[in-house]
């Protein structure tokens, strides 16, 4: 009986972190090693052109960098205009089904990565400086793994379609999509393989949480993994401004709670202004992340995008900021009004002063 030829696999984590408000891209190019990214993802089937990544990230080769273990991943890391890095570190090898289970299953929970990921990006910012427009001192950071299978065949030895791959192996994709080691029960595995897609008979995009199951060639795989990166940007970006709103909302609310103090309610102007003004750039901000990438019409990069922005919980941060510029909006208004009572209690109290005054000066001269 012939035996199935081993799975040639890429394992690639992604490890980013949201370092500044805005990378100048035009300022870090010209450095040594760097280029850009085309503009538009090599789609594998046809698209209309108008789908395209809007500023296009800048990508900088780092070599092989080593584990405790002994692998050696090719790290590369990104710089998008946004204001987000992401390293991506990448190792190839052949497997059966059971090891590259195994194996992911560990590699998924490895801490190395993110120790390493972070030094390196230290380094890279420092000599990026001059492009960081209002950098942060401390980072959120996101990591997201994939697991690409570049070629699986059956037993005779021709390509397994995405079909038959679910059909047999169906258990092992959904434990390298969670992580886990262990076969997972039957809800958990129907629930896990919900998010499959696939466009041609033999590729396969299955998007998790933590980690995506790609089956694909190289050149097909790319634009896939592109927007799987690119939706954890997003995730990235959107809950930054989640904790900036919820600082600005918190302290509006402590000053809020003491508006029976005249002099604090004198002030609500300046503070109301200071409040629109974080709200319409947040506002502008996010909507500047949110249309990095283009999607004009309902297509399968599309359709794969939002599976994988689904997953991964970008609406979820989405929905929350847009609910917090909301209440930023109300408090704005909230505050407003205050300023305005108190500047007609000025008035009014000059007013009864220059009567007093009068009335004092008519009585007086009698």
């Amino acid at each position: 009986m012939p035996t199935q030829p081993p799975l040639r696999v890429s394992f690639l984590a992604l490890v980013l972190y949201d370092v500044a408000e805005q990378i100048r891209l035009d300022t870090l190019r010209p450095q040594s090693g760097m280029e850009a990214a085309h503009r538009e993802p090599v789609f594998k089937h046809p698209v209309p052109d108008y789908v395209r990544f809007e500023s296009s990230p800048v990508v900088e080769n780092l070599g092989l960098v080593s584990m405790n273990s002994g692998e050696q991943f090719q790290a590369r890391i990104k710089y998008f205009e946004y204001g987000v890095v992401s390293v991506e570190l990448k190792l190839d090898f052949e497997t059966g089904w059971d090891d590259l289970v195994r194996l992911s299953s560990r590699l998924l929970a490895e801490p190395e990565f993110e120790k390493q990921t972070s030094e390196m990006v230290r380094g890279c910012l420092k000599r990026a400086r001059a492009a960081l427009v209002d950098p942060y001192e401390n980072w959120l950071n996101e990591d997201y793994y994939i697991i690409q299978i570049r070629e699986a065949l059956d037993d005779q030895r021709q390509p397994l379609t995405a079909a038959a791959m679910l059909a047999e192996h169906g258990q092992q994709a959904a434990q390298i999509v969670r992580g886990e080691a262990s076969a997972l029960a039957q809800p958990e595995q129907n629930e896990a393989l919900q998010a499959a897609l696939s466009y041609y008979p033999c590729d396969l995009l299955v998007a998790g949480w933590v980690g995506a199951f790609v089956y694909d060639t190289p050149e097909g795989a790319a634009p896939t993994i592109q927007l799987l990166e690119y939706a954890n940007t997003q995730l990235l970006e959107f809950r930054h401004y989640d904790e900036v709103l919820t600082r600005v909302l918190n302290n509006v609310y402590r000053m809020l709670g003491h508006r029976g103090r005249f002099l604090r309610r004198w002030k609500m102007a300046g503070e109301a202004e200071r409040l629109n003004a974080m709200r319409l750039d947040v506002r502008e901000l996010a909507e500047k992340a949110d249309n990095s990438i283009k999607f004009l019409s309902d297509m399968f990069y599309a359709r794969a995008y939002r599976m994988a922005a689904n997953r991964v919980g970008v609406p979820d941060y989405r929905n929350l900021v847009d609910q917090k510029l909301r209440i930023a909006g109300e408090l704005y208004e909230v505050m407003v009004n205050e300023f305005h009572q108190a500047r007609a209690f000025i008035l009014e109290v000059m007013v009864v002063a220059i009567l007093v005054i009068e009335l004092i000066d008519v009585f007086s001269r009698r």
